[in-house]
């Protein structure tokens, strides 16, 4: 076994967000085809990715250095999320609700 090889499938395992994953949440919150990058697309991976991380520290508590990426990804979604909020309240209310972020 090509020692490349089993440095990519480790890689694979550890990854937060699988490319099947990724996919369905691009189909289900894009717009039109093909869009990757709008606001809704970009908190639902974000919110994937926050999901994740949160279990992870679950059982790693001490894990200081990824909890400064997660602040930095909850952040970013902020952003996003209060950009979203300014230019169009009612696709703003609807992705909350579709990613149960608010209660």
């Amino acid at each position: 076994m090509n020692v490349l090889a089993a440095r990519g499938r480790q890689k694979e395992k550890k990854m937060a967000l699988s490319t099947d994953r990724k996919a369905e949440l691009v189909g289900k919150f894009a717009s039109k085809p093909g869009d990757t990058g709008s606001p809704e697309v970009q908190v639902a991976l974000l919110t994937e990715r926050i999901n994740y991380l949160t279990d992870h520290f679950r059982t790693h508590k001490k894990d200081f250095h990824s909890r400064r990426g997660l602040l930095k990804l909850v952040g970013k979604r902020r952003s996003l999320l209060d950009y979203l909020k300014s230019q169009d309240i009612d696709r703003y209310r609807t992705l909350i609700t579709a990613l149960n972020i608010r209660k």
